[in-house]
């Protein structure tokens, strides 16, 4: 069994997270890899929602467009969904869908109202429908509920697998050789895990000790998973009145010795660029979590977009140094954050992590979390090797020794204006505010060699190459292998580091296509201005959802 595609509709509301999640840790409990995104409109109730399953025995962490296995929780979203169905894919919907051929009827609450009392438990309904369909071990479903629902109680659980299994029963008896699929079992042993929590994990490794944020879609699974977790975890989480003043306590955290995070999304982030230029001139360390969402404005604020790169490399007024780094998947994200950490610290400077409502939402499978891989570096100056501090001191590449307040007899002073060694304001224009700008600046060189070149797979043979950056990469490697399939010589590169830009050679001889989740090539425009590269074409999405190696593959002309 390969690449089996899974697909939940509902309205919101009706729960079909729930549905997918449950059935995501039932798959991933057979030993089979699981990859999962969802789209959702930004209402309590209504619309239309999708949680999108792909299953198989090795882990493809990308979206597919197709379904192979529709659950419609209503009529609306069978029909909106139901033409994702290819040849025999199989429809389950509640009753009124009829027999028709490749649909099975399944009166979901009714089930539920016989076999646990109530409508409410619907969904468990579903998720045994599914179960059974799938062919899998309907006991592996029972415990992953009693897993999920032990905190409601005994009586709780109960019912959730009453219907789990009366739902279960009921395809079983319907389905029939209209449900060919047998996930009888694996050897697979993954982990599952999304985005933003690894980002969190990530965090605490690099030894972050101060969350301050307000909450904004879809950075906000950040800020509840360490508020849940701060005292287990020893992170201090502060929900601030606004972004301005979450960015700010980060930075005052970070100058007081802590290491410090903030986390946003778009309009959010907008708001912190006064915070941003802060940090830039008292050179204090600081991790911005940037979560992309389509805007401009509200936007779309439960989709996905990569449309805040040149955002985020140019947020903050005047000139002053800055990493981003846009991580690609969980494992990624983790490690990633710790060197966000480090970076922040080995060179005093503002450091924006670009993650986006795919990434932070989306349920990947993981073999192995290396956490070792990630040790966590400090550059604090040690007080008893100086005699004299200044917290500004004039430096071949620009970092000053950084101290903190009360960690000795030495006074660290900080100033917003402009300033001299010592951090005391200052209008002295040629003397000292030149060589402070100069200061600062000078960091760039040595960002820019600490930061890594993209990954290339397959470009010194390739004649069209595909270059994306963040949580792209996926879709991009497998259209690049529906492009080889074509014996097309494709090959991919993939940034993560893009702001300073490392020194990097673009082999020459090659067709470039820009890949990015955004309308107007935004990492195109970046390239172009810093490697003078040429772009054949620019595959762009704006739509709210998530690139696809078939989405790719339709926009390039070959």
């Amino acid at each position: 069994m390969d690449d089996l595609s899974v697909v939940i509709a509902g309205a919101a509301g009706e729960g079909i997270q729930v549905v997918g999640e449950v059935l995501a840790q039932t798959v991933s409990a057979h030993g089979y890899a699981v990859f999962a995104w969802q789209e959702y409109e930004s209402r309590i109730r209504g619309g239309h929602s999708r949680f999108a399953l792909r299953i198989g025995e090795v882990p493809r962490n990308a979206a597919l467009e197709r379904a192979d296995l529709l659950l419609a929780l209503n009529p609306g979203a069978a029909q909106q969904y139901r033409p994702l169905l290819g040849d025999g894919g199989l429809l389950l919907s509640p009753e009124g869908e009829g027999e028709a051929e490749g649909a099975v009827a399944i009166p979901f609450a009714e089930l539920a109202q016989e076999a646990a009392g109530k409508k409410l438990y619907a969904n468990s309904v579903a998720v045994g429908a599914l179960v059974a369909a799938l062919g899998m071990d309907r006991e592996v479903l029972y415990r992953v509920l009693e897993r999920r629902f032990r905190e409601k109680g005994e009586e709780v659980s109960e019912a959730n697998r009453k219907a789990a299994e009366a739902g279960y029963r009921e395809a079983t008896e319907r389905c029939g050789e209209r449900c060919p699929w047998k996930l009888g079992g694996a050897e697979g042993r993954y982990y599952l895990a999304d985005g933003h929590r690894a980002v969190a994990l990530g965090a605490v490794r690099a030894g972050c000790r101060f969350l301050s944020a307000y909450p904004m879609s879809p950075s906000t699974s950040i800020i509840t998973f360490l508020a849940k977790e701060q005292e287990r975890l020893g992170v201090f989480v502060e929900q601030a009145e606004d972004e301005l003043a979450a960015i700010n306590m980060a930075v005052g955290a970070s100058y007081a010795g802590a290491r410090s995070l903030t986390a946003t999304s778009g309009g959010g982030f907008a708001l912190m660029g006064e915070g941003v230029s802060l940090a830039g001139m008292t050179e204090t360390p600081v991790v911005i979590v940037l979560a992309q969402r389509p805007g401009p404005a509200t936007g779309l604020p439960t989709r996905t977009a990569q449309g805040d790169l040149l955002f985020a490399v140019h947020a903050g007024h005047g000139e002053f140094p800055k990493a981003v780094l846009a991580p690609s998947d969980p494992v990624d994200a983790f490690h990633q954050t710790v060197r966000a950490f480090d970076l922040a610290d080995r060179f005093q400077v503002p450091v924006v992590l670009l993650t986006d409502q795919f990434l932070a939402e989306s349920l990947f499978s993981v073999e192995d979390f290396e956490l070792g891989r990630s040790e966590p570096e400090l550059h604090l100056a040690d007080p008893g090797e100086i005699e004299e501090y200044r917290r500004y001191r004039l430096t071949e590449g620009g970092v000053s020794p950084r101290l903190y307040p009360g960690q000795s007899e030495h006074l660290v002073g900080a100033d917003s204006d402009e300033h001299d060694e010592w951090g005391h304001i200052t209008e002295d224009l040629e003397g000292t505010a030149v060589p402070m700008m100069e200061k600062r600046l000078s960091k760039l060189a040595g960002l820019r060699a600490a930061l890594r070149p993209p990954e290339a797979d397959g470009v010194e043979e390739a004649e069209h190459v595909l270059v994306g950056w963040g949580s792209s990469r996926g879709a991009v490697r497998e259209a690049v292998e529906l492009l080889r399939a074509e014996g097309v010589a494709a090959g991919s590169l993939h940034f993560t580091d893009l702001w300073p830009l490392p020194e990097y050679r673009f082999p020459e001889g090659k067709r470039y296509w820009a890949v990015e989740g955004n309308a107007t090539g935004q990492l195109a425009r970046l390239l172009r201005s810093e490697y003078a590269v040429v772009f054949q074409g620019r595959v762009g999405r704006c739509d709210g959802l998530p690139l696809t190696a078939e989405t790719i593959r339709r926009q390039i002309d070959v």
